[in-house]
């Protein structure tokens, strides 16, 4: 692991990794098998465990990192669909109702205990919360109802789509705390976007990660991602067809999902 070393004495920049997806949503890799790719293929500190609509992914992966020897921490979260788009809820280990109004999600991220950050905004590629619904919510002005976060670094097509726009809108009017996420389904991605943090301890990052973000004191940045030759075309098809059904099941109904779970890695079922 690599650690990035601050001026001062005794605290370090650390990496984490925001959005990461496991076989139990619509990722490819159940999760011992990305917990092993994590130690051994990347420099990240953290990851946090984000399946869409579903906490028991990231409870999966708690259980198999506690019973491994990891070097990086894991913080339990889910990717939640609200009316108006996608929304990372972090620290979180009981289901977040899917489906209700932006402010009425935010809220119940934060009962939980969670933190909640708005992953791809503004982005036409997948389901994202647009900018003139965020600086509604923004300008109600309750901090109940206001997310902590907006990722501003994301290396899919949906963070490319919107360039620099997000973290422009966020250091001109918003001023929350700037993360960066890889939304992996691949475990070759994990680590292509990530937050930089400062902390004092490896004993203590998730904490010191949860209190830079509360603090505005996190970046974003994104690094090389794997290419779409790299992935492989049928695997990119797979995925994107559990994707379909993932998303929600109670929707899409039994066909997707069956399609879906045949397409998943048999050890992820």
């Amino acid at each position: 692991m690599t650690a990035h070393v601050a001026p001062s004495s005794g605290t370090r920049y650390l990496l984490a990794d925001l959005q990461v997806h496991t076989a139990h949503g619509d990722g490819m890799s159940h999760a011992p098998e990305l917990l092993d790719y994590v130690e051994r293929s990347t420099d990240l500190d953290l990851i946090a465990i984000t399946d869409h609509d579903d906490v028991r992914g990231a409870l999966l992966a708690l259980e198999a990192h506690a019973r491994g020897r990891y070097s990086f921490a894991v913080v339990p979260g889910i990717e939640v669909t609200t009316r108006s788009g996608h929304l990372l809820a972090l620290w979180v280990t009981e289901p977040i109702a899917s489906f209700r109004p932006l402010d009425a999600t935010v809220a119940a991220i934060h009962a939980a205990g969670g933190l909640a950050v708005v992953p791809h905004p503004f982005s036409p590629a997948t389901r994202s919360v647009g900018q003139r619904t965020l600086e509604r919510l923004l300008a109600i002005g309750d901090p109940e109802i206001t997310p902590d976060g907006i990722e501003v670094s994301n290396p899919t097509l949906a963070g490319v789509l919107t360039g620099n726009r997000p973290r422009t809108r966020n250091r001109e009017a918003y001023s929350l705390a700037e993360t960066g996420g890889s939304d992996a389904h691949f475990v070759q991605a994990i680590g292509s976007g990530v937050t930089v943090f400062a902390s004092s301890s490896r004993d203590t990052r998730a904490e010191d990660l949860r209190a830079a973000i509360l603090e505005r004191r996190t970046s974003g940045d994104v690094r090389p991602a794997p290419t779409l030759r790299q992935l492989g075309a049928r695997r990119l098809v797979q995925q994107q067809v559990v994707g379909l059904a993932v998303t929600p099941r109670k929707v899409l109904g039994p066909a997707l999902t069956g399609l879906a779970r045949r397409l998943r890695p048999a050890a992820a079922r």
